[in-house]
């Protein structure tokens, strides 16, 4: 039977006869889902095939096969979700080992994303080009109004959410923790946090915070094509009056 559709196709433009090649692929591409699904504040992380078949829909037991395959390779551990009284093949749940984290590589990326604008695809872009799965950490409520008294946002935190998680190369975003932006690091753990050109932090400063924490990343900073873009002066552009037309 053939497993293969015309989204698969898109997604993986090799060579089919290239087995090693083509399995090397799916299998970072199984890792990245595992540690992205894995990404919720629940204790018992969510069953992942359901979460598979919504990013590529290819045959079940092609998923079984790879995550048996995973497994024997010391990557991931399996177990069935034990929040659901009947037995499923679609309610096993995947961790990362140690040794399968190792083999993706997790970019971080904090903002306010009130309002989303090209400069920032380009800049999410580059993120993206630096690693295997793409964290966007959208700013709380809170957090925006205390550190931009002087500015009106637009949306909410849960709207913002939405927003940039239509992003179809975003892997995963998040809301950040309220207290520090530390507690969301933890929490993510990523290998690199990429910085947005015009963001305040320092990148030394940050990245000693992070080590005193126990999280040894990578702090870079990312260029735009776009610098004289921003949010702010969209908004100033624009006037309060944009949104009732």
């Amino acid at each position: 039977m053939n497993i293969w559709n015309s989204r698969s196709v898109k997604l993986y433009t090799m060579k089919v006869h290239d087995k090693s090649k083509l399995m090397n692929s799916i299998q970072r591409f199984l890792l990245c889902s595992i540690y992205s699904n894995n990404l919720v504040d629940s204790r018992v992380p969510n069953p992942i095939l359901p979460y598979l078949m919504k990013k590529l829909e290819l045959d079940m037991t092609f998923y079984n096969n790879q995550l048996d395959r995973l497994e024997d390779l010391g990557l991931i551990v399996t177990k069935q979700d034990e929040r659901d009284s009947e037995t499923s093949t679609s309610d096993i749940i995947c961790t990362l080992t140690n040794l399968g984290r190792k083999q993706i590589k997790v970019v971080l990326v904090g903002g306010v994303f009130d309002l989303l604008h090209v400069g920032h695809i380009h800049t999410l872009k580059s993120a993206k080009l630096l690693g295997d799965v793409l964290i966007i950490v959208v700013a709380t409520d809170s957090t925006v109004s205390n550190l931009k008294k002087d500015r009106k946002i637009y949306h909410d935190e849960k709207s913002r959410l939405e927003l940039v998680s239509s992003i179809k190369f975003v892997d995963k975003a998040v809301i950040g923790r309220k207290k520090s932006i530390y507690d969301t690091v933890e929490f993510v753990r990523p290998d690199i946090i990429a910085l947005g050109y015009d963001q305040i932090h320092d990148e030394i400063a940050m990245k000693k915070n992070c080590f005193d924490r126990g999280l040894n990343l990578d702090v870079v900073r990312l260029s735009s094509p776009l610098p004289e873009l921003k949010s702010s002066l969209i908004k100033s552009e624009l006037g309060n009056s944009f949104y009732d037309l």
